[in-house]
Order: structure tokens, then sequence, then C-alpha cells
């Protein structure tokens, strides 16, 4: 099983991220690495984070934009 990020622009449209994420083997790795990188990712044109394992979606859109977090 993988766990991967998905970056979008606040309307949806998948955006290349500013650090690119390698495949997790655990959603707590995952959630880590979000939370060490996501004010890189911000700063590059990301607005918000989707988590998927393998191809379920888990959760989001969730914002990257700390003051809507």
């Amino acid at each position: 099983m993988a766990w991967v990020w998905r970056f979008e622009k606040s309307d949806g449209t998948e955006v290349q991220p500013a650090v690119q994420p390698e495949e997790f083997t655990t959603q707590g790795d995952a959630e880590s690495w979000i939370g060490e990188y996501w004010k890189d990712l911000l700063e590059g044109g990301a607005d918000q984070a989707i988590l998927s394992e393998d191809a379920t979606k888990i959760y989001g859109p969730m914002s990257l934009h700390a003051n809507e977090a």
C-alpha cells in the first residue's frame, strides 16, 4: 500500500508541488511529511492537499493556509 499526496489550487486544479513527496508506507509518515513541508508547498503555489491510499481518497481537500486550518 502506498500513501500519496495530490496538490491543488483552490479551484481543484492539480499543481506540481514545490517539494516532491515520496510514496509513503504509512499514513503517519505521510502526515508527518506534510506537517514539515506545508509552508514550502503553499509558497510554491499549492493551496490544498488530498491524501490517498493507493486509489482510495482518505481525506481532503485540506487547506494549506494556516488561517483556514
